[in-house]
């Protein structure tokens, strides 16, 4: 089960997002981002939620519960959700052959 600190911080740097790119975009201040991401703090469930938004992931992915991250294909076009469900079908395909 991966702690909440790492997965914050993996997600965080996966957007390419500094500690105060993301305090600011989350409304809150990099101090708090920070202690997260050392497991100095541990989030509130509002908390979870608001980053399981911002990034696009489950709840349970955030807490430990599932392995699986979510995409999610809101405000895309059809055409551009059967793009993202090809992309993700070959990557699926190309994992398991190995």
């Amino acid at each position: 089960m991966t702690e909440f600190s790492v997965l914050a911080k993996q997600l965080r740097k996966s957007k390419g997002l500094t500690q105060s790119q993301l305090a600011q975009r989350m409304w809150m201040q990099k101090s708090i981002i920070s202690a997260y991401e050392t497991d100095a703090r541990k989030p509130s469930l509002d908390m979870i939620i608001k980053y399981a938004r911002e990034f696009g992931v489950t709840t349970d992915y955030l807490l430990g519960l599932a392995d699986d991250e979510s995409i999610s294909v809101k405000g895309l076009t059809e055409a551009q959700r059967v793009a993202v469900r090809s992309v993700v079908c070959e990557f699926l395909k190309s994992n398991n052959s190995k």
